[in-house]
This record gives structure tokens, sequence and C-alpha cells, in this order.
């Protein structure tokens, strides 16, 4: 069980409004070391709040539990959860056990949509709908569903219970995009909904870092309330506070921590490179932008939190629910955070166990709302709402008062840049690999993608002349044979290329694995000449305006139809880069649906990038997305064992 601090608040005339928060840290003698949250937590549940009567919470969407946490530390009884997903009502049964923390609370694992609560005198009812329809990496994989995904209207469901409950107010919480999504068209609905069922609404976004989390993460809260008002607490941390209390930085939240044995050091591809970025930074420290000597990656060619290693000064950025092999934040020192200190930087009590193995606790912690904000909203509504006298004083902001962290967030690039030139001015910059600008090499590609490269033939590869001419790479492949089957042409290439302003790939074979191979091949060059990590890095990341222009020139008749006609529209951008429904790409293509999805399912098998339902659930059903004009999959792509 979590630490017991005996004794009540300060009296309430011992209260300066200049500070309430130190003030009340003071009284309970607490230092902002590492789980001094789990003991502010404790102090509260053992303060005057438990002998005033509980208002009874009811919890939707709960999660691992922090909403629910923090509402509980704060006075309230949380009678019942509602939550979908096993592993994290799981999490939830285990701690609604004797003893634990959420001890008495009933735990209710089942969809929303077949949930009716037979609940007699609930006050509150808080939680916050998955919110991946309009979160930024939904965003990314596909554009914004938002309403469109079913999932963006679980808000319904809360609407529905909330008519049928009637508690005095509610509190919603939610990605802060949903606000500009679809033009604003699901933030009107959301807020049409709640005010038909008779709350004043009151919300704003807030940034956790604000209330004492080690963890910048901003998310929309609103709070309805049917009769009297609600303001927002002042932040307790950060230049917004009254006090300018530092933020809690998240070494200090790291302190007096058990150390673990077990850290894990980052492999694979570029798990290496972790190493030389700044604290602070992410992949960006490996772009010309940036100035490194050798950049691997384009600038905003990847997840800002790609490489992203924390910086123990200051709070880490949002710890993310999911993600990738070389999604932060990563620890300062270069490895791979320990489950005991990713529940501290989110504020998760120590002694809260969350049930499942790493990735399935790192999704919980991911996806909650961190408690000790949770707290702080508690309390504010414990005063405002319920009209309890807390043994201290909370300061409100009023609702014109701006906060400064959208501001702040502008400068921190001039800030890495600096933290950048500091870093590669002190590094030993290896030689350039020998690649000459002209030259010969075999190239084999596997069913699975991986390229392999030699200097001398091989058994089932092709081979590959190339050479740098007035600024133009060429490539040309089967040379052996004098017919040209097809040429491609780029234009406009990366400045970063060094001298290099167009490249042109010329093919004698018409197979179209062969096609790959030459894309492979280009990529190994781009690679090993002018430090890009893959094609990506030289044509941008698809979201982006496209710099350059890629043509596609087949000299047989018969390369002008079939397969070979579709890989012309792809390589010109045609239907490439954004959603598209399959029946407005199949009349592009002058093609059948049927034929479509056919001609679809050979580009994957030579490495095309085909995102659909199956791949990204972001996407519609009847929808899909070629993201590039040329084959980006490879042996690493867990991409190739999705079927379309």
């Amino acid at each position: 069980m979590r630490n017991k601090i005996q004794g009540d608040l300060f009296e309430e005339n011992q209260i300066s409004k200049k500070d309430w928060f130190s003030l009340v840290i003071d009284a309970y003698e607490l230092e902002e070391v590492g789980g001094w949250v789990d003991k502010f937590g404790a102090a509260l549940n053992n303060s005057s709040l438990k002998n005033k009567g509980k208002p009874r919470v009811l919890g939707l969407f709960s999660g691992a539990g922090g909403l629910d946490i923090g509402f509980h530390d704060a006075g309230f009884e949380i009678v019942e959860c509602n939550e979908l997903e096993k592993d994290f009502a799981a999490t939830l049964i285990k701690n609604s056990e004797d003893g634990g923390l959420l001890s008495g609370s009933k735990i209710i694992c089942d969809d929303i949509k077949n949930y009716s609560p037979n609940l007699k005198g609930i006050d509150f009812i808080i939680g916050g709908p998955p919110c991946q329809t309009f979160s930024a990496a939904g965003a990314r994989a596909a554009g914004v569903n938002g309403l469109d995904d079913d999932r963006g209207n679980l808000f319904q469901e809360y609407v529905r219970i909330l008519k049928k409950l009637k508690p005095k107010g509610f509190l919603f919480e939610n990605v802060y995009r949903i606000i500009g999504a679809q033009s604003g068209e699901p933030w009107r609905q959301i807020q049409k909904a709640f005010k038909d069922c008779g709350y004043t609404l009151h919300w704003r976004i807030l940034d956790a870092a604000d209330y004492g989390v080690p963890q910048h993460r901003e998310r929309l809260i609103i709070v309805g309330v049917r009769e009297g008002q609600y303001q927002f607490p002042w932040p307790t941390h950060g230049p917004d506070s009254i006090s300018k209390r530092p933020f809690y930085k998240a070494e200090l939240a790291l302190d007096n921590l058990e150390e673990s044995l077990n850290h894990k050091a980052l492999n694979g591809r570029h798990g290496h490179l972790l190493a030389d970025i700044p604290p602070g930074l992410n992949y960006s420290f490996y772009t010309e932008r940036m100035g490194h000597p050798k950049p691997i990656f384009s600038w905003r060619s990847k997840f800002s939190d790609y490489l992203y290693k924390a910086d123990p000064e200051v709070p880490v950025r949002t710890i993310k629910a999911q993600g990738g092999q070389y999604t932060g934040p990563f620890h300062w020192d270069s490895r791979v955070f320990t489950i005991q200190e990713l529940k501290r930087l989110q504020t998760f009590p120590d002694d809260y166990e969350v049930v499942g193995n790493k990735q399935k606790v790192i999704h919980q912690l991911g996806n909650s709302v961190p408690p000790q904000l949770a707290r702080i909203l508690g309390l504010s509504i414990m005063n405002q709402v319920f009209e309890r006298d807390l043994p201290f004083k909370i300061d409100y902001m009023d609702d014109g008062f701006q906060l400064g962290f959208r501001g702040r967030k502008s400068k921190l690039t001039k800030i890495y840049a600096e933290k950048a030139k500091l870093a590669i001015d002190k590094m030993a910059v290896s030689p350039d690999v020998d690649i000459t600008e002209n030259g010969i090499l075999y190239a084999a590609l596997s069913k699975d993608m991986k390229l392999s490269i030699s200097s001398k033939k091989c058994s089932g590869s092709t081979k590959i002349v190339y050479s740098i001419e007035n600024g133009e790479w060429v490539l040309e492949a089967n040379s052996n044979s004098k017919k040209v089957i097809y040429e491609i042409a780029s234009k406009n290439i990366d400045k970063s290329m060094k001298d290099i302003r167009s490249i042109r790939m010329i093919s004698h074979s018409k197979d179209y694995m062969a096609l790959s191979i030459l894309w492979k091949s280009l990529e190994y060059l781009v690679k090993n000449y002018a430090h890009k990590d893959d094609l990506v890095q030289l044509f941008g990341y698809y979201q982006y305006k496209k710099k350059y222009h890629l043509e596609f020139i087949a000299t047989k008749a018969n390369m002008k139809s079939g397969l070979w006609a579709v890989i012309k529209n792809i390589t010109e951008g045609d239907g490439v880069g954004g959603v598209i429904s399959y029946k407005d790409l199949a009349e592009n293509y002058g093609l059948s649906l049927k034929e479509l999805s056919d001609y679809l399912v050979e580009l994957k098998e030579i490495g095309y990038e085909i995102r659909n339902n199956n791949t990204n659930g972001q996407i519609a059903v009847e929808a899909l997305l070629i993201p590039y004009s040329f084959p980006t999959l490879n042996e690493r792509s867990l991409q190739r064992f999705t079927e379309l």
C-alpha cells in the first residue's frame, strides 16, 4: 500500500492565495522527488476529505484507471468502471481487489454499446472515448476519419448514459485535435449533444506538465455541470503557475526508484544512432536542417517521437500507447525506459499493478490520463460542483486567461538547433563510404524484399551500371541487352544530394521484379553516396508537397496496358499520396474493380506499399492509400504479412 501520511491539512486561515499548491506540499512536508505524487495522493486520501461523504462516480472508457485513481484520491467513490479491452479491464479488476487502490469498485468488461448501468445516486461521470480517429497518429496514417469512423461516435454512448443517470456533472477527456477535425463538425456535434442533455460546458486544452506531471501531454478536458459554474484550476507548475514553480523534471521523477538490472539497449537498423542524439532531440538531429554533416533523414520525414531521447532537465514528451521499435521517449542514457520508470513519468502509483506483458502495459499507460492531472481536476470539481470546503483553497483561472504552453513550443526549434550544433561540433565525422560516381554493382532481391549487393556477378543477380554526368545520375539495368524497355526520369532532386539534380533509370528487362531491383539499387547508392536512409528521405514524406516529378517512359506498345500501365500511373503520381476510394482509382486507371484489386496484390508482391482497412484501421473499408510512387517495402516491413 502507499505511504500513509497522518494528520489533516492546515487550517483555512493559514492560506495565502498566492501559491496554494506550494502550501499544500509544505503542509505535507513533501519534496518534489521521485514518487512524491504518490505521497500527495495518499495524503489526500487520509485528509478530512474522506469524512465529508463521497460523491459517487461512474467511470466510462476507464482504460487502466488514470482518471479513476485521481478522482478516488480527491475524495470520490468510484462505484463502477466500464472498459471494453480485456487487458485494461484486468488491470482495473486487479486493483479493485481488497487492499487495492480501487478496492470496492465494480468492473464491467463490456462494449459500451451493450452497457446500460442500473445504478442509483450517481453524482458524477468521468471518462474519455477512444481517440484514434482524431489523433495525430491517425492523421499521419491516413488522414482524420473522425465521425466517419464508428469510434469517432462513441461520445453518443457517453451522452446516452448521461441522459439515463442524470448526474450533477461529468468530465469528458479527449485529444485536442478533435476541435479542428473535419472543419470542426465533430466538435460542434459533441457540444450540442452534451448541451441538449441539460449541461453547461466548460472546456480547455490543458498540458499535464502544468499540473505536476513530468510529461507534456495536451488533452481536451470538458467539464459539464447542471447547475452553477466551473473554472479550471490554476497551473501548479511551470511559467503559468502563480509561484513559477519549475516543471517536475523527468530525472527528478525517477529519483529514488529501485535500480533495474534489465536496462534494454536500442538495437536494429537505427538503434546505434540514438547515442549521438542530444537529450531532447529526435531523428531530426540527422537532417541537413540541423546541420548534420551526413544527413540520413529528411526534415519532417518521421514522427516527432522517432528516436526521441528525453531531456532529464524537463518533462518528457507524450508517452505513446503504441509505436514501432524506434518510438520514444528513450532514456537520456540512450536506452529503453523500464516499466517502473514509465509509470513514474505518467504518475501512476508505484504499487498500482498494471497487468500484462511489457507491450500491453505500455499500451495501457500510454492511453491513460496521468493520475496527478486527474487529482487536481478532481479537487477542483469537489470544491466547485459539490461545494465541498476543502482543507485548503485552490486558485482558479479566469475564463479569459490564456495558457502559454502553445507559444512556448514555437521557441523549441531554435533551442534544439543550438543543442544540435554543440553536439555536431564535438563529433568526429567518419569518412565517406567509397562509392564512386561511376561503377558497376550486382543486385539481387529476395522474396521478402531483402536487397543483396555484390561487386561480382552472382546467380540470380542483376547487373546495374551507374554514372554521374552533368548533374544527372544514370542507372542502367541488364545493359547487355540493346532493347530499352522503359525509362524512369526524375527532376528537382533534394538539394542535399551534392551536385545531382536529376535521376534517370533505364531497364532492358520487362520483369516486374527487375523494376524493384532498380529502385532498391538506387536506394542503396543514395544511402552510401548521399547518406540518405532510404528513398523516402530523398523524395520526401508522402503528405508533404512534392518538389520532384517522375516520368515513366515505355518504349514498347505492350507496356502501355495491364500492370505496366498501372505502374506508369503510380510512378507519375496518379492516385498516389492520399486516401482514395477503390471505385475512383479504378476509374482513373480505366480498370474494373476486380482488375484493380488483382493488380494491387501484384504490386505489393514486388514491394509497393498499399494501405487499406486491413493494414491501417484509420482507412475506410471502401478506400485505400498508395503513399509512394516507388516500392518502399523491405525485409523489415510488417505490412508484407498483412493481406489486402
